[in-house]
């Protein structure tokens, strides 16, 4: 969910395809495991693995922010796919294909909320669900702010906005700098929760299943991407319980993807979609 929220600062608010956002979650997940294995503390850890996707993700977004459209997904695509490449063969730092695991540090330090050590999954799910409590505060804040108007503006019609004075690049930005702040936090929570991180979990369907789910839910609404999210993780787990017999389980996800496609030709708008963005499309 702190995933999908972030996708749809760019996706839902800006209108920008972006096929590669699992490439700053890796980041935010590989920052916090290196640091992590050399004592540093959970927090400290964390603001490092937003700090470097934000990072990156500006150094990224300044060349090519100047793209649209199919250009635009086609060079985030790539660089998600260059990420995950330079992770698996990056033997020295990153341990390649085997991954890095925590298990074994000698300086790793537990993760502490409020005076409370987490251990357990039950811990970390409430620490996750905080997050998520967050990251829906702050895109509801953002969506009815001036900046998340501006946002909408150049997503309707980017020519007209820089005509009427709004800051199209800097605005774009920032929309790129926020998704990546979210995509830090998951990976540093992902890293801890799991202790153990490996290139094979930050791969392009990962990326594709994250915009499936905010196109699903409702591009530019909260509520709709956090349903878009409960559908997706949870639907083909549902239908694995419910089919018995070992050839359909194997089809669970054939039938999911017809489903996708039927939405898609009949509710272009998701599911639960805002207000503006079904008014939008019905115009």
């Amino acid at each position: 969910m702190i995933l999908a929220l972030g996708l749809n600062l760019v996706i839902g608010y800006v209108g920008l395809l972006d096929l590669g956002f699992m490439a700053f979650y890796a980041l935010g997940a590989y920052t916090t495991a290196l640091l992590s294995a050399r004592g540093w503390g959970f927090w400290p850890a964390v603001l490092a693995a937003v700090s470097v996707s934000v990072a990156v993700r500006l150094i990224l977004g300044a060349p090519v922010l100047r793209l649209r459209g199919d250009y635009l997904a086609i060079v985030t695509l790539g660089f998600g796919e260059i990420t995950r490449v330079i992770l698996n063969n990056w033997d020295s730092l990153t341990n390649g294909p085997k991954g890095l695991s925590l298990l074994s540090a000698v300086d790793l330090k537990p993760v502490g909320v409020l005076g409370l050590t987490l251990t357990t999954n039950n811990d970390f799910y409430y620490l996750i669900l905080g997050f998520v409590f967050l990251a829906v505060f702050l895109s509801l804040q953002l969506e009815h702010s001036r900046i998340g108007r501006a946002w909408v503006a150049i997503r309707e019609d980017e020519v007209a906005a820089e005509l009427m004075g709004i800051p199209v690049t800097r605005l774009k930005m920032l929309a790129f700098a926020l998704s990546a702040a979210f995509a830090g936090v998951a990976g540093a929570v992902f890293a801890r929760w799991e202790n153990f991180v490996t290139p094979e979990s930050f791969t392009f369907w990962e990326s594709a299943f994250l915009v499936s789910m905010v196109v699903l839910g409702g591009m530019g609404s909260v509520p709709g991407v956090l349903l878009g999210v409960v559908i997706v993780v949870g639907v083909p787990e549902l239908l694995r319980d419910l089919l018995q017999n070992p050839r359909l389980v194997s089809c669970r996800y054939l039938f999911f993807g017809i489903a996708l496609v039927v939405v898609a030709i009949f509710r272009p708008q998701g599911l639960l979609p805002s207000r503006r963005r079904q008014m939008e499309l019905e115009s």
